[in-house]
């Protein structure tokens, strides 16, 4: 099973990203899904996750009303488009998969990881 996450790179603070997390190897309709970030020696946080059908969703606090998390099942794709960006969320994204309680903002209970997008937004 490989997670694939694309769509980081260097923005202006106001700006908007949208990630993609792709996945091989496994039908990602089966499973919640998550994003987590992780700045420079911090952490790696919760973000974001949804249900299997994607119906259901919930954010951190931080990111409530700037970010969307969603997901296509036929193309295996989860998403995250995040707009109105801060210098503070600036970090490494990363896409989580097969976690058994959708709502868990608990790193260590997803199974499955992808390699981690840079995000860097400058003020």
């Amino acid at each position: 099973v490989q997670l694939q996450a694309s769509g980081g790179g260097l923005v202006q603070a106001g700006g908007s990203l949208r990630l993609a997390c792709a996945a091989s190897g496994r039908a990602l309709r089966n499973d919640h899904a998550g994003w987590f970030r992780q700045a420079p020696g911090k952490e790696r946080k919760f973000v974001a996750s949804i249900n299997r059908s994607g119906v259901r969703k919930e954010y951190t606090e931080d990111v409530q009303g700037r970010f969307i998390i969603s997901r296509d099942n036929a193309k295996n794709t989860v998403y995250l488009q995040m707009s109105s960006l801060k210098p503070e969320d600036t970090a490494v994204y990363y896409c989580a998969a097969d976690v058994t309680n959708w709502i868990s903002r608990n790193a260590n209970d997803y199974h499955y990881w992808g390699q981690g997008t840079q995000v860097t937004v400058s003020s």
